[in-house]
């Protein structure tokens, strides 16, 4: 079976609590059981991972060289600055998809660039937590045409 790491970044262990006019009212546990659901569907597998620390997200990107075939990846706040982030996604010869619960792009100046989008697959942003299904989606998919994927 197939296994994607779904890495949430900093902050993200406070949804459901932290502006839930922005955010929404589900919480991290709520994303990931969204996402198991429909990873069963297509026989994935999910490794889930969160971390309010660049280095620790590095490590993990590091990390799913040999043991992942893909990674869903909401960096947070790191979008918008991390080169470090960016250097590891670009580093492993894993695909990631980039997804945010916000439109990033019709948000505040600071938050409409992603220094991450040019070496991800692609990005999905605005959905709420159904950016998060998106990305998973369209990554399996990116795998099955990459021949990763049965």
């Amino acid at each position: 079976m197939a296994r994607i790491l779904v890495i949430h970044g900093p902050n993200l262990n406070l949804l459901g609590q932290r502006e839930p006019e922005i955010y929404g009212t589900a919480t991290l546990e709520d994303i990931n059981r969204q996402l198991a659901e429909t990873a069963e569907q297509h026989s994935v597998e999910l490794d889930f991972f969160q971390s309010n620390h660049e280095g620790a997200i590095i490590d993990r990107i590091h990390a799913a060289v040999g043991s992942a075939e893909g990674i869903l990846i909401n960096p947070g706040a790191f979008t918008h600055y991390s080169i470090a982030i960016r250097d590891a996604i670009s580093a492993v010869p894993v695909p990631a998809v980039e997804v945010h619960l916000s439109n990033i792009h019709a948000r505040e100046e600071f938050r409409r660039h992603s220094v991450l989008a040019a070496v991800a697959v692609g990005q999905i942003s605005g959905f709420g937590t159904y950016s998060y299904v998106l990305g998973l989606l369209a990554l399996i998919d990116h795998l099955k045409r990459q021949v990763r994927l049965k």
